[in-house]
């Protein structure tokens, strides 16, 4: 149940990967000043996306959406 959960929910983490990076880029690129996590775009990507994953995971779970 817990596998099919993350499986299910994988579109969001990835979804949120890419937004975060293109957005994280563009607004670096333009000059203004951007909060990173490590000074990096990709990881600060990196943990949004597996933070809306988590999240749709958990949420898939508790409210029983399989």
């Amino acid at each position: 149940m817990l596998a099919m959960a993350i499986h299910q929910s994988a579109g969001v983490g990835v979804g949120t990967f890419l937004g975060v990076l293109i957005m994280m880029f563009l607004m670096r690129r333009s000059g203004k000043k951007v909060r990173l996590l490590n000074d990096s775009v990709v990881y600060t990507a990196l943990v949004a996306g597996m933070g809306a994953w988590t999240f749709a995971a958990v949420l898939r779970l508790v409210v029983g959406m399989t």
